[in-house]
């Protein structure tokens, strides 16, 4: 039987690219004096990788230093722009939180620098329906990594993995966690367990999956 979830963040329980793509523009501007004019549709083409890769996928012309430096001082000033202009929450998703949180313990692995999910916790007063969560800042590895430290460190003996793009998918081979899919995020995955059309999906996959004994 299921007894937990491990959410990915970016493209599963919010979506911040627009707001986000404002304040890398904004930083950039301010460190390089262009103005890069990225917008949310082509940052989801990066979120949910480490963040060395998004700033060499971003910042072709830099070198892999100056890259990752350069995506450092965008992180560093994008969570406090986020608190005044908060990422949009996936429909239903506070409610749908609510059921789940009644029969599951819930948790948030992403890949992200530390802030960022307490950033989305804060801004949308979501902290009392989570039990942990984890991310590369706050251990230097990779996600199939901090899935399985999170499923070390609070004993979970079913839990699964909601997530929406490929690399979510591989993490949870690595780490040998069933994979639901978000289909309305920002990837395509062919292979899952289970597949939301929408948040509030969730519950009901979960219970046919239950039926089947997963």
């Amino acid at each position: 039987m299921i007894d937990s979830i491990i959410f990915d963040l970016d493209g599963t329980l919010w979506d911040s690219t627009d707001q986000v793509a404002d304040s890398w523009n904004r930083t950039v501007e301010k460190e390089t004096g262009t103005n890069p004019k990225f917008t949310g549709d082509y940052l989801k083409n990066f979120f949910g990788l480490l963040m060395a890769d998004i700033g060499r996928g971003i910042f072709p012309d830099l070198s892999n230093e100056e890259s990752l430096a350069l995506i450092h001082k965008c992180i560093a000033e994008h969570n406090d722009y986020l608190l005044k202009h908060p990422g949009i929450l996936y429909p239903d998703l506070e409610n749908t939180l609510k059921v789940l949180a009644k029969d599951y313990k819930l948790f948030i692995v992403s890949n992200c620098e530390v802030g960022y999910i307490e950033t989305f916790l804060k801004v949308h007063h979501l902290g009392s329906y989570f039990s942990d969560h984890l991310c590369p800042g706050d251990t230097g590895e990779a996600k199939a990594e901090n899935i399985t430290t999170i499923k070390n460190k609070h004993q979970l003996n079913s839990p699964v993995y909601v997530g929406d793009t490929k690399g979510d998918y591989n993490a949870c081979l690595k780490s040998k966690t069933p994979f639901i899919f978000a289909s309305y995020g920002f990837g395509e995955v062919e292979h899952y367990l289970g597949k939301l059309n929408s948040f509030a999906d969730l519950p009901t996959v979960l219970a046919n999956l239950a039926k089947s004994h997963i």
